[in-house]
């Protein structure tokens, strides 16, 4: 109902189930939190067309993971190099705040994409309720691995969980999440990712 309601009033709009994008074997799986109304939700792509994505996309770019800067459109030629993205929500969820029984629904397409992840990879959760979703459809106690922006987790052997705020504008713009907090995260996960593998 409330997707349609938003074709209505923006047939334009993709408005539909946003899938993930980027790499289909990535070193970095990156978690968000569901569709912007005027970005993934217009545009078909996660993180494109939105404030939250510029930071983010820049970033990715910065450390090797993007071929370009920005993402304004899902056709502007943009692609991630071992890296994707998805959202622990798939659509837009009503005045953009997902609620406990929507994040519950979705969770089983994000336990598929975390079961599909090759060994080593990074998972990157952007807030607290993307870091729960990751930890529930890894089917681990939340209390067993707490939220914290830059702490990093190592679920088992295969899966390491790094944690860092939503680049969302009011995270940004209140500077509780700078660029230098975002890239010092990023630094971390390459450094996990580019780390030497002992030979067995």
């Amino acid at each position: 109902m409330h997707l349609a309601a938003v074709r209505a009033e923006f047939p334009d709009y993709h408005a539909r189930p946003v899938a993930p994008f980027g790499d289909p074997y990535p070193g970095l799986l990156i978690v968000g939190l569901a569709p912007g109304m005027h970005g993934a939700n217009r545009t078909g792509r996660p993180f494109t067309g939105d404030y939250a994505g510029v930071l983010l996309y820049d970033t990715l770019h910065h450390y090797g993971f993007g071929s370009q800067a920005a993402a304004v459109a899902a056709d502007d030629g943009l692609v991630l190099k071992g890296c994707r993205i998805t959202n622990a929500v798939k659509c837009l969820p009503p005045e953009n705040k997902p609620l406990p029984a929507e994040i519950r629904e979705c969770n089983g397409y994000l336990r598929t994409e975390l079961e599909a992840l090759q060994p080593g990879t990074a998972i990157l959760a952007l807030g607290t309720v993307a870091h729960q979703a990751v930890l529930r459809a890894l089917d681990i106690r939340l209390a067993d691995f707490p939220f914290a922006h830059g702490a990093s987790h190592d679920i088992d052997e295969r899966t390491r969980l790094f944690d860092s705020y939503h680049c969302s504008r009011y995270n940004t713009n209140t500077r509780r999440l700078t660029p230098e907090m975002f890239r010092k995260v990023f630094a971390a996960i390459r450094q996990y990712i580019d780390r030497p593998v002992a030979a067995e």
